[in-house]
């Protein structure tokens, strides 16, 4: 070392009179000399992270490593404290951790159950910088029900008042002294509301925050060649940007904490190890408008304490297509952008005695022809996108076979200066020529890493300055052009179609798209008759058993109806009272179970009227009709022609099947007394069918009362099935109020499987209000399946709303091994010791309560105490105690 200085020394009191800043300059230079990083020209090494403007988690614990976010950037935070109040604890109240230092903003939206909702600025209340409410989350009388109060990390900011007041009476105190100097936080206040959270759950806010404010030296009019009033000193001065080479210059200084002034996050340099030049030139590089009007680069990222420097200081050279340099000590950046040679290097200036390294075309193996890669863009909520594929077709005839490679860009968030970089880190690559050249001391002192010389005909990029003990120099040299910089030709970034909100399908309360056409269908014979097609897109939701259709014929009031009971086809077609040449309304709703809140949809029209009926399929229609009619003819003169009807029915034939119905009655009635005994037995043969049917049916009534009784018993046997199925209902009814005793029992084999059901059940509706219960066995034979099933169910509620409870037992088959389970479905299950109100198990709300536990081993990863001053997290091994 005392080699270099001594030459150094010498040089400096040649060439500067002996200036000791010289000499040190100097011999730094020959000691060390200066590297540029050129890692981009290869292809990226792994990272160990992905970095990017998005933190998609929520983070809890206090092993979270210090962050924050330079630029513009989407977080959900870490959750710091949790509080509850109020009668049912209907308030809750949770604090969120943004960033640290001093952060600019909240962007006037937020993410919340998958959907962009906008902030509603409200009223200060307190300390805060800000307070808002979200759009849409407001009760019935309009009070948000969901607020935010934001502070932004400023050093001097106060308490929360309001938390501290609330949690004042709380196990869980916020203390007075919880100020958060330094620190980016909102407080998110909740009122309970089960129509706006009941059935989604809690609900996760990504919030979208205005990162640092960072110095700018360019409008610092202390510094040499800025002009402004913003001081190193005074964050209060600085400002919001999203410049990549204000953010590189800001994480090299570091953000410091408040007390202490230690470095939390970057590398804690001084201006004084800073090189500023080359600073100035890049950061007005970045805020130089393109063609398009929009700045030449721009980036977000979100870094932390425990981040290495050289990946989190390529995120801001890759966003300016530039390259980290250490010029004679002092750290600097090159960015991405055309420059003017300082020099023309002549044969005259390379020393004939040293060797040179000369490779005007690297490896193929070195080099890409095929770019792709990502950027996180904003119109698709902050996830990744993919670019536009960088490739040309001469290249890769060049290199002899496609070489493909992919650079993320996920720290920029628009999407043409993403696709703009991708094409620069393209051409980079393809000019790939390096060379070690000596030069001469007049021709090496005169230039320095970073800077464009020219050679041979060929632009040229100082990547190296060296000097030996004799202060012999020699330059590193990377070929580059002015063409690599030039956007034009280069395509716009992709245009993102913002995602459609996500549906709840338990907020379904009809079907969507729903549209009606008019079709015909083919009879057997060739007979053609119209039909109505309706169509809707088929819900992802179980609960949906049925869609149910009214329709009309346009300029009439009466409405017809019909169902399709699997609504996951998303089609139906109907003949029933469609008649040809008429156009007709329709509209549709939804049947669930369990039941819920249901709407029709708009009444849709069809295009043009039904088609014309064929005649033959006219004439069987008007057969239909008339022997409809007779039957009801039949009915209503059974008394006076039974003996007839009865001879006329004991025997007829039909295209070869045989069958007979025996009809019984006898009545009697004095007024409005009635009693009644029907008896109907009908059998019936075909080729593929044999069916007996008996009929019983018991009436008795007086006035409003009413008592029956109804037995059904049928067996039938077709070429692939057999049923015999006996059902019988009592039921009492006095003014509409009815108690009712279903007993059904089944029994069918087909060639799929075998089943066999008993059901008993019991109901009664008073004024409105039913209670139900149901005991079901089900035993199953069949290739997959339940093989058994006892249930027993228990219903109760109004008109317009109703509750179900009961359980389930079940043997099936997984896998070709039996397997038996039991569920209950119930608000609340316990288990009672006999005494007043002693359960020594409860299970409800998804929370498992036991008086007392005596277990043997225990998995488990958190354990608190129910007043929330102990905390045990068995993952990390902690013990929290909170006074």
């Amino acid at each position: 070392m005392a080699i270099f200085t001594s030459i150094a020394t010498a040089i400096a009191g040649a060439l500067f009179g002996g200036s000791a800043l010289a000499a040190s300059l100097i011999g730094g230079a020959l000691a060390f000399g200066a590297k540029l990083a050129i890692g981009k020209l290869s292809q990226q090494k792994q990272q160990k992270r992905k970095y990017t403007a998005v933190q998609g988690k929520i983070q809890f614990g206090g092993d979270v490593p210090v962050g924050t976010l330079y630029g513009v950037g989407t977080t959900k935070g870490q959750r710091t404290f949790y509080a509850k109040w109020g009668s049912g604890n209907k308030w809750n109240a949770e604090v969120f951790v943004l960033a640290n230092g001093w952060c600019d903003g909240l962007e006037p939206y937020v993410y919340i159950y998958g959907e962009k909702k906008a902030l509603v600025s409200r009223p200060v209340i307190g300390n805060e910088v800000a307070n808002y409410h979200i759009e849409g989350f407001v009760n019935g009388s309009g009070d948000p029900v969901l607020t935010i109060r934001f502070y932004d990390g400023r050093p001097g900011q106060l308490v929360d008042q309001k938390l501290v007041d609330v949690t004042a009476a709380l196990g869980n105190k916020w203390k007075s002294t919880s100020v958060n100097a330094g620190i980016c936080y909102v407080v998110v206040e909740r009122i309970y509301s089960d129509k706006l959270f009941g059935s989604k759950g809690r609900p996760e806010l990504e919030f979208v925050l205005r990162g640092l404010r960072e110095y700018d030296p360019r409008k610092d009019s202390t510094v040499s060649g800025g002009s402004g009033t913003q001081r190193l000193n005074t964050p209060s001065t600085w400002a919001h940007t999203k410049n990549p080479a204000v953010h590189r210059l800001n994480y090299q200084l570091g953000l410091r904490a408040l007390v202490s002034g230690r470095t939390l996050i970057g590398e804690g340099k001084s201006l004084g190890q800073i090189d500023l030049a080359t600073y100035f030139v890049a950061m007005n590089v970045c805020d130089t408008l393109r063609a398009n009007g929009k700045k030449t680069y721009e980036c977000s990222l979100f870094v932390s304490g425990d981040d290495d420097h050289t990946e989190v200081l390529k995120q801001f050279d890759d966003a300016m297509a530039g390259y980290g340099l250490n010029r004679r000590g002092l750290s600097g950046v090159i960015p991405g952008a055309p420059q003017i040679p300082v020099k023309d290097l002549t044969a005259g200036d390379i020393p004939i005695d040293r060797a040179k390294d000369v490779q005007f075309r690297p490896s193929a193996f070195e080099r890409f022809n095929h770019l792709s890669g990502q950027f996180t863009s904003i119109e698709s909520m902050w996830n990744p996108e993919s670019l536009k594929p960088v490739y040309v077709n001469a290249d890769i005839a060049a290199d002899g076979r496609n070489r493909q490679t992919s650079i993320d860009f996920l720290q920029v968030t628009d999407p043409d200066i993403a696709q703009y970089l991708l094409n620069i880190r393209y051409r980079q690559n393809r000019m790939g020529g390096k060379a070690t050249v000596p030069v001469s001391r007049r021709f090496g002192l005169a230039v320095q890493e970073g800077e464009w010389i020219t050679w041979r005909g060929k632009s040229w990029l100082i990547s190296e300055w060296r000097a030996d003990d004799r202060l012999r120099i020699t330059l590193v040299l990377s070929e580059t052009s002015a063409a690599i910089y030039d956007d034009a030709g280069i395509q716009p970034g992709p245009v993102v179609i913002p995602p459609t909100p996500p549906i709840n399908p338990s907020l379904l309360s009809t079907v969507q798209n729903f549209n009606v056409a008019v079709g015909m269908i083919n009879g057997a014979q060739g007979y053609d008759t119209p039909a109505l097609v309706f169509t809707w897109t088929p819900p992802d939701d179980p609960t949906i058993t049925a869609v149910r259709f009214s329709y009309q014929i346009e300029g009439t009031t009466e409405i017809f109806e019909d169902q399709c009971t699997s609504p996951e086809d998303g089609l139906f077609r109907t003949t029933k009272n469609v008649v040809s040449g008429k156009v007709y309304n329709a509209r549709a709703t939804i049947t669930t179970v369990p039941d819920r809140l249901r709407t029709f949809t708009p009444w849709m029209t069809t295009a043009q009227p039904t088609g014309l009926q064929s005649l033959l399929t006219g004439l069987q229609q008007l057969q239909d009709d008339a022997l409809n009619r007779f039957k009801e003819l039949q009915q209503e003169m059974d008394e006076f022609f039974r003996p007839r009807l009865v001879e006329l029915l004991d025997a007829f034939s039909l295209e070869g099947a045989v069958g007979q119905i025996e009809r019984q009655q006898i009545v009697a009635s004095i007024g409005d007394a009635l009693a009644q005994i029907t008896e109907e037995r009908r059998v019936r043969v075909s080729e593929n069918e044999a069916t007996a049917q008996l009929l019983t049916y018991l009436q008795a009534s007086l006035g409003g009362t009413n008592a029956r009784l109804i037995t059904e018993e049928t067996v039938r046997a077709t070429s692939d099935s057999a049923l015999a199925s006996s059902i019988t209902t009592l039921d009492a009814e006095v003014d509409g109020n009815l108690a009712r005793l279903i007993a059904e029992e089944t029994a069918r084999a087909d060639g799929d499987g075998a089943l066999a059901t008993s059901i008993s059940g019991v109901s009664a509706d008073f004024n409105g209000r039913f209670a139900q219960g149901l005991v079901k066995f089900e035993a199953v034979a069949a290739p997959t399946g339940v093989d058994a099933r006892f249930s027993v169910l228990l219903r109760a509620g109004t008109n317009q709303s109703f509750k179900v409870s009961g359980f389930y037992v079940e043997l099936y088959t997984e896998g070709g091994v039996q397997k038996s389970r039991m569920a209950v479905q119930a608000d609340q299950f316990l288990v009672t010791s006999g005494n007043n109100r002693h359960y020594p198990l409860v299970f409800e709300n998804g929370e498992l309560k036991l008086a007392i536990a005596n277990i043997g081993t225990v998995n488990a990863g958190l354990l608190q105490s129910l007043n929330g001053k102990m905390k045990i997290d068995l993952n990390n091994g902690t013990i929290e105690v909170f006074s």
